[in-house]
Order: structure tokens, then C-alpha cells, then sequence
């Protein structure tokens, strides 16, 4: 994350993954980590990534040492024991995940011992080291997963693969308003085609028993610009599972089907299955866009043509191409705000020149007032512009006469539950929200 000062961080420190956690139903997060870090992220990453709320076992309900000066000097590792004791007790889980903090991580706690101690009798104990230094909530979501693949799979060389089964790596809870809507889009999408879709997270997953599952998937799917690349690179190390790196998250007809008939490809699916699932969708799609180009059309002197975004790789990418390649719009400013690591840039910057080559270079920023003095000279080159960015940009957008839509952290005037811009029907939402905000201004 760097040493420097950040103004308005648009993600948190790495014990962020408790949100991660929490997003396997029925498991539960231990935080070994200083007073307030367990509600700091629950603040962060459930008030304000769209009014989300605690859910089973978060907020106020997550286990935490509290780490104190007591244990600064003799250390911690009692009090973790005595913790986890109690939550064991007290809390019905089907996975405990030990998450540490920056305090708990310098003193130097053998947490991964405890662990293992907790394992070997037979409870289901994980541990991440998560303190803040070591980087972001994105860093954080992947250190949660590779540790329960690491700590709690078996080698994998028992389990027999699963032809129609796929292990999805997509959006990270929370840090993706959206992702609860994402993921049964993808889900749905996949199951279209005819396989089952591991997507571990959220209502619609099975929980434990889909992490029990992912050796004997017949491919992984990473699903982002870079994040879960890693942990499939391993899966394929561990298990010897392909994997296929899709870094678009599909929006609208345009994208959706060409990824469709990318996941067909990859896994051998009969074309004419895919065909008739495109044909389907497609038709549906543009039926109700046909409906709407009297509007779009007769209206357009009256609608944004350009578009500024402000958002992490993935939903800048994936919003983006919508935009350009289906609806003719023209790309401002694009901010990709969650400081990818700089093994990743590169290839980051070149999905956005080669999946839409419209784009001007994608910016990397992460510090909220150096970004909204990028966007502010990028408003000035239009009025009444479309920003897709978060509800830190309400009064630069007002300033400039132009038309927010919230779609990326902080959202804190925006209830999110099932809402996704993902897929065919996504797209058509999105471009319902879009034309509804300018409506709504003109009224």
C-alpha cells in the first residue's frame, strides 16, 4: 500500500477478508487484531458498500482478542486460545477463519501453529495473515482463499474430476457492491450452458461443501482483470486444474456472448448448445432495446455521450466496453482505484487498450483527492457528462452538471441487495439506471 498519506481510500487494509469470510455462508471470522478493526471494516465494507448490513455472524457478532498493550509485551497467543474457545462454544459455524492484524503479526504470535493445533482436534480452524502492512482487502481476499484451499483441502489426488463442475474466482464480496447479483449472474450464466458453477460466496452458494469441492473441478474460471489469479495458478500447481483467465466481467449482449462462447470453447461444450442459449438471450435483449430507440434516438441531443469512470479495474473494464462498443459513447478519464501490484499493471493497461481500444491509458490512482483533481479537469471538457464513480463524487458532479451513477466504494446513499449490471438483463438495467438518473434531473 505504500507509506504515503491517502485522502479517501477507496478499499481497506488486508483484514478486510473478513468480509470475505462472511460471505461463506455459515463461516465465521476471528479477528486477532487491535480494538475497532473488526468494526472499522464492517463501517467500510458493509455501511458503506451500499447499506449491505452485518449479515449471519458480522458486524457487532464477530469474534475479536481486542489486542491490548497487555499483549504488545507478552503476547497474544493466550487470549487468541481463549477466543477461539469461547467462539467455538458460543458461535454455530461450519468454518472459523483467524485473521490477524498489524499488531498480532509484528509481535510475531505462532497463530498458524494454534491453527493447526485446533485442526488436529478436529475443528474446522483456518489462519490468514492479514495484517494491514502487508497490503489491501484485495491482497486480503486472496490470502483467505489460498489459506482454506492450503490449510483445509486434502491434496486433491483422491477426487475425481467433475466434467460439468467450474470453480468461479470473480468479484470480492463487499468490495464489489454488486457482488451478491454478480455472482448469481455468473452462476446463472454457466448453468445456461450446462455446467455447475462453484462460486463459493453469497446466497447461492452451498458453502463448505462447494471449498470441498474445488479439487475435482474440471476447470477454474477467473473472472476479473487480475484478482484470483493466483489462487488459480496454484489450484493448477496443486491439483493440476486448468484454468481460464477471462478479464472482462461480461456486460450488456456484445460481451456477454462472446464470453459464452469463450467458456463453450474451453470446455468443449456441443456449439450448438451455445448457439441456442446466445440466440435466446439475444433475441430477448434486443427486443427490449429496440423498444427503447425511439427514445435513445430521438432524445440524443439530450443524453450524455461521454463517459468518466472511477472505479477498480474491474468494473471501469467491464462498464466501460459496454458503453463504447454497444452504445456509442466516448471515454473520458479512467481511474482504476484499487492499486493493482506492479507485476499486474502492465498486463491490467493492456485489457484495456486491447478489449476496447477506444480507451485512452488507463489511469492508476488510489488517493481520492488526487483523483477528483483528475476528474475535475476532465469534467471541464463537457457538461452534463456520465460518471460512474462513488458517492464521494456528488458534489464534483453537481459542480460540473453532470449524472452520477454510484458504482464503486464508498456507496452510503445507495441500497444495493440483488442488483447486477452483469449479463444480458444486467445491461439493460444499466442502461435503465443511466437514463433514469437523466431523466430524473430534468423533471
Amino acid at each position: 500500500m505504500g507509506s504515503e498519506a491517502l485522502e479517501q481510500p477507496r478499499y481497506v487494509c488486508a483484514i478486510g477478508a473478513q468480509q470475505t469470510v462472511l460471505a461463506i455462508p455459515r463461516a465465521i471470522p476471528i479477528v486477532h487484531a487491535g480494538p475497532g478493526c473488526s468494526s472499522k471494516i464492517s463501517g467500510a465494507l458493509g455501511d458503506q458498500a451500499g447499506l449491505q448490513g452485518a449479515g449471519y455472524a458480522g458486524g457487532s457478532a464477530v469474534p475479536s482478542t481486542n489486542f491490548s498493550e497487555s499483549e504488545v509485551v507478552f503476547g497474544g497467543e493466550q487470549k487468541l486460545r481463549s477466543t477461539i474457545d469461547g467462539t467455538l462454544k458460543v458461535m454455530d459455524g461450519d468454518l472459523f477463519v483467524i485473521l490477524t492484524g498489524c499488531t498480532s503479526d509484528i509481535v510475531g504470535d505462532d497463530v498458524t501453529s494454534i491453527a493447526a493445533e485446533y485442526r488436529q482436534s478436529g475443528f474446522p480452524v483456518v489462519n490468514a495473515e492479514t495484517g494491514g502492512f502487508k497490503g489491501n482487502n484485495y491482497l486480503g481476499h486472496e490470502l483467505v482463499m489460498l489459506a482454506i484451499i492450503e490449510q483445509f483441502l486434502g491434496n486433491g489426488q483422491e477426487s475425481p474430476v467433475d466434467p460439468g463442475l467450474v470453480n468461479v474466482f470473480s468479484v470480492i464480496p463487499c468490495q464489489d457492491a454488486f457482488w451478491r447479483g454478480d455472482l448469481r449472474t455468473i452462476k446463472m450464466l454457466l448453468e445456461r450452458l450446462g455446467l455447475r458453477a462453484n462460486i463459493l460466496f453469497g446466497y447461492d452458494s452451498a458453502g463448505l461443501g462447494e471449498w470441498r469441492n474445488i479439487p475435482s473441478a474440471r476447470f477454474n474460471l477467473v473472472l476479473s482483470p487480475w484478482v484470483g489469479l493466483e489462487t488459480a495458478r496454484t489450484l493448477e500447481t496443486r491439483y493440476g486444474t486448468p484454468f481460464l483467465h477471462w478479464p472482462a466481467l461480461p456486460v450488456g449482449a456484445v460481451e456477454t456472448s462472446r464470453f459464452l462462447r469463450a467458456i463453450g470453447d474451453f470446455a468443449q461444450i456441443d456449439p450448438r448448445i451455445v448457439k441456442s442459449v446466445i440466440d435466446d438471450e439475444e433475441e430477448i435483449f434486443y427486443g427490449y432495446l429496440g423498444s427503447a430507440a425511439d427514445f435513445l434516438t430521438e432524445a440524443r441531443n439530450g443524453l450524455p455521450l461521454l463517459f468518466h469512470a472511477v472505479a477498480d479495474s474491474a468494473y471501469a473494464l467491464a462498464l466501460g466496453r459496454f458503453l463504447v462498443n454497444e452504445m456509442g459513447f466516448s471515454p473520458g478519464l479512467i481511474c482504476a482505484t484499487e492499486n493493482p501490484p506492479e507485476s499486474e499493471r502492465c498486463q491490467v493497461s493492456v485489457q484495456f487498450e486491447d478489449l476496447a481500444g477506444d480507451f485512452g491509458p488507463v489511469v492508476f490512482e488510489n488517493d481520492g483527492g488526487l483523483i477528483q483533481d483528475r476528474l475535475d479537469q476532465a469534467l471541464d471538457t463537457e457538461r452534463g457528462a456520465l460518471i460512474l464513480a462513488s458517492s464521494w463524487e456528488k458534489d464534483l458532479a453537481a459542480r460540473h452538471d453532470g449524472h452520477l451513477l454510484r458504482v464503486s466504494l464508498p456507496i452510503y446513499d445507495r441500497l444495493i441487495m440483488g442488483h447486477s449490471y452483469l449479463g444480458y438483463e444486467g445491461g439493460l438495467r444499466f442502461l435503465e439506471d443511466i437514463y433514469n438518473l437523466v431523466l430524473g434531473k430534468s423533471a
